[in-house]
């Protein structure tokens, strides 16, 4: 299986240490996930809709979604063991191990049947894959139809997603729009949009 993570981050052993990535990414991108949770909230999916989180880390976004959406289910993928141990760990504590499912696996390779889910997130995530071309290829085989796959991340990253999800979702339904999460008038974070044709 690749490796996904970037070894001047292990170093720091921030993906080795669930505990201490959390806590960190908490402080540094906490407005990005209650953002991501409220547009998932907002999407209009109906009941039983199924709901990934690629490069999920310790699990913040897809808790927060089960939050805010007692109708879906979401299931988080993230290459690290340690990642999804600590994430299981953080269903358990908040009573949504029974609508939130966390998977060790690669975005390159989804452990996941063709046209699985209503709609894919991933967010700060994309910067780290090793091959965003294989995984844009595998978020479509993975969409159902009409589907779309919502990639967050700091806006320059966002140029090879974008590149990588022309060559995936060959329809050209694709777009990349800022994303505001304070009051600043500046949006460093933006959201690649890609939907799979109905």
């Amino acid at each position: 299986m690749p490796r996904v993570y970037d070894h001047r981050a292990n170093m720091l052993s921030l993906f080795t240490n669930a505990g201490r990535y959390d806590r960190l990414t908490t402080r540094l991108f906490g407005r990005v996930h209650r953002r991501v949770a409220a547009d998932v909230a907002a999407a209009g999916l109906p009941a039983g809709s199924r709901v990934l989180d690629v490069g999920t880390g310790p699990g913040r976004v897809p808790l927060a979604i089960a939050a805010a959406t007692a109708w879906l289910t979401v299931d988080g993928l993230d290459v690290s063991p340690a990642m999804i141990e600590y994430a299981r760990h953080a269903a358990a504590e908040a009573g949504l191990a029974d609508r939130v499912t966390f998977v060790v696996g690669d975005v390159a390779e989804l452990p996941y049947p063709d046209q699985s889910f209503d709609l894919i997130v991933s967010t700060m995530s994309q910067h780290h894959w090793a091959n965003p071309r294989a995984g844009l290829r595998e978020l479509h085989r993975v969409l159902r139809p009409g589907a779309r796959a919502w990639i967050y991340d700091a806006r320059p990253a966002l140029h090879r997603a974008t590149t990588a999800a022309r060559g995936a979702f060959p329809e050209g339904n694709i777009r990349r729009e800022p994303v505001r999460t304070g009051r600043s008038p500046v949006t460093f974070t933006g959201r690649l949009v890609a939907r799979r044709p109905a």
